[in-house]
């Protein structure tokens, strides 16, 4: 017994964990946040008939998701941080570092975006053609027909994916702490690497990170339920 105690006690690591896991779940959710937005204005560059918009669009999703998310995460981290010390050189301000939990908002906003187009182009292009006919016969306005027609729809077809998407997401902030910044994972190596008991507290977060994906399939479920409400009494009219 006495040898499971080391395995046992969070040495006074407890408090840093929570805040870490803190950490973790609001860098995914504004990045998920900031992914959402991109996307939607992504796949609405991709399905535009502006050239101006949709090749743009195009070779943003075609790079970011040919190139791994590590090698993303340093170049973006790095290329930030190469510009705001230009900019603070041109402009003769102090040097200025760039806030990791900022950095990884960015980089992982910017990153899963890409994602995020697709999902939200492909969702779009299920919206039945004419019930958009439909909407502007009623006389409804295009941010009318969004809101009311598409919207829904979309997210109906799009959430298995988003689902999807979140938990990658939600995942990939571990690679954030290699930029510094104190998430559950650097946490736990650190943690691990005072105690000795790298093995422990590696688990430790890993079971924090499933806390977290158990408790968004909970949400991803009610949401799709949600969105489903009344699509399989009608396919049985």
């Amino acid at each position: 017994m006495n040898d499971l105690l080391p395995f046992l006690d969070l040495q006074g690591f407890g408090p840093l964990l929570l805040h870490g896991t803190w950490v973790t779940l609001k860098l995914s959710l504004l990045s998920l946040a900031l992914s959402v937005a991109i996307g939607l204005l992504g796949a609405a560059a991709k399905l535009s008939p502006l050239t101006l918009l949709r090749v743009p669009a195009t070779l943003y999703t075609t790079l970011i998701r040919g190139i791994p998310d590590l090698v993303l995460m340093l170049l973006i981290f790095y290329s930030l941080q190469g510009w705001l010390s230009s900019l603070t050189d041109a402009m003769g301000w102090d040097y200025i570092d760039v806030d990791p939990f900022g950095a990884g908002i960015v980089t992982l906003g910017f990153i899963y975006g890409a994602y995020f187009t697709e999902t939200f182009r492909g969702a779009i292009l299920s919206v039945p053609r004419g019930q958009l006919e439909a909407a502007t016969a009623y006389g409804l306005g295009r941010l009318q027909r969004f809101a009311h027609v598409v919207f829904p729809q979309m997210m109906r077809f799009a959430l298995p994916s988003l689902g999807n998407n979140w938990l990658v997401l939600l995942k990939a902030t571990a690679l954030v702490s290699i930029i510094g910044l104190a998430d559950v994972v650097k946490v736990a190596q650190d943690a691990g690497k005072t105690t000795f008991n790298m093995l422990f507290f590696l688990i430790l977060a890993a079971l924090l990170y499933l806390l977290i994906t158990s408790a968004s399939n909970v949400v991803l479920r009610w949401l799709e339920a949600r969105y489903n409400l009344g699509v399989r009494g009608h396919s049985h009219d």
